[in-house]
């Protein structure tokens, strides 16, 4: 069975659309990528003294469970050189699981919806841009946009850009 899930991809060290393309590619052979949004530039969330990131967010297909696919993405970070030296410091690439269809789970390797979802811009805004109007049961009413829209801070500087990613 095909489940639908979404992603966020993040770095700020390196060529960030470089290792967006590579991550890319290594997540095709175990699910598809159904669609990618622009990249988006932002600000440092948390420990703000280092370049800004890029953003972006993906939906996939996949045959895999929700910590199958975990599993497969934290070796995608490592095959690309992802080293976590501090909590919300730079880094080469960072893949969140942020939804698995309408799932709600909570183990001790895998919250979903990802729990800081609806309190980040340059999540929220990749995220609404391939799947508008998307929600998840945990959420209640509220969707992507309603989200938007509450947000007390921005962190997203600069307009959406678009490229060209390869599979």
């Amino acid at each position: 069975m095909n489940s639908n899930a979404y992603l966020g991809l993040g770095g700020n060290l390196g060529d960030p659309i470089m290792t967006f393309q590579a991550a890319l590619s290594l997540i095709a052979r175990f699910a598809s990528v159904v669609s990618v949004s622009r990249l988006f530039h932002s600000a440092p969330f948390g420990y703000t003294k280092q370049a800004p990131f890029v953003n972006a967010a993906a939906h996939l297909t996949t045959d895999l469970t929700p910590l199958e696919l975990l599993d497969h993405l934290q070796y995608v970070e490592g095959a690309l050189g992802k080293e976590v030296v501090r909590e919300n410091g730079p880094r080469i690439i960072d893949l969140d699981l942020l939804l698995f269809n309408d799932l709600v789970l909570e183990s001790d390797r895998l919250t979903l919806p990802h729990p800081e979802i609806l309190q980040r811009d340059f999540v929220l805004l990749p995220l609404e841009e391939i799947a508008p109007g998307l929600s998840n049961r945990a959420w209640g009413s509220q969707t992507l946009k309603s989200a938007i829209g509450r947000l007390p801070k921005r962190f997203v500087e600069k307009e959406p850009v678009e490229w060209n990613y390869r599979i």
